[in-house]
């Protein structure tokens, strides 16, 4: 079973002027091959979820970029700690996934004033490092979120902050959608405006830093701190293995 998303029309994107559309949009930065891979997230798991939809524009836009994405549905993630161990078959699927992914879109509505807990939860499932693996470490990332009332960045921000909590690379543009409701026409397809463009924006600048950091990720996340923790475990270990020999 697989929980993520099947994207609809993926090529049909009725609010975007083509002819305004770069198609070296990462020249001089970096090779678009293999494409990008990117993950997205979304927080609600209403039938009709401006986040999903904002999302799935967005995906929409990343393959045209030349990206290849994936959507992760959380519709049955447990709480965290609610499954000893994190055991559990959608927590597994997600923390591949973003192993997977060079880069990730976290989209959340705005509930009383924050992310939502299903945007939380996510997060709070990708640990910074199990395994010797680090699933969001040195990834850019982009946020974005929708509102039902006027326009406001409280989410956003939270997620700003999450992203650098996880040691992401958050870039510096993002979206905020306002009174979502009247941006998404009955066939869920966001209608042509500012706050479109905004997302193309968006998704413009998340694929030029995914291409200009590909490559240095190492470099950029080595740590000091880190390395010296290694030789400390390296140095226990190697104790622990004299101590048994003798």
């Amino acid at each position: 079973m697989s929980r993520l998303r099947t994207l609809p029309d993926p090529e049909l994107m009725p609010a975007l002027d083509r002819a305004m559309v770069r198609h070296d949009l990462a020249a001089g930065l970096g090779s678009l091959n293999p494409p990008p891979r990117i993950l997205l997230l979304y927080g609600s798991l209403r039938a009709r979820s401006f986040s999903r939809l904002a999302v799935e524009e967005a995906a929409r836009l990343l393959i045209l970029f030349g990206a290849e994405v994936r959507i992760f549905d959380p519709s049955d993630l447990p709480l965290p700690d609610q499954v000893e161990g994190d055991d559990h078959p959608a927590v597994h699927e997600l923390r591949e996934h973003a192993l997977w992914s060079e880069a990730m879109v976290w989209c959340s509505p705005e509930r009383h004033g924050q992310i939502t807990g299903i945007m939380k939860a996510q997060i709070d499932h990708l640990p910074l490092e199990f395994g010797g693996k680090r699933p969001t470490q040195g990834r850019t990332l982009a946020v974005m979120q929708v509102s039902g009332g006027s326009q406001s960045f409280n989410a956003v921000n939270t997620l700003r902050l999450l992203g650098r909590w996880m040691r992401m690379i958050t870039i510096p543009n993002q979206s905020s959608v306002a009174m979502a409701f009247k941006e998404f026409g009955e066939d869920g397809r966001m209608r042509a405006s500012s706050y479109y463009d905004r997302i193309v924006d968006v998704m413009e600048e998340l694929v030029r830093f995914t291409i200009l950091t590909r490559g240095h990720t190492d470099q950029l996340v080595d740590r000091y701190s880190e390395r010296k923790a290694a030789i400390l475990r390296r140095d226990a270990d190697k104790d622990l293995a004299t101590q048994a020999v003798g």
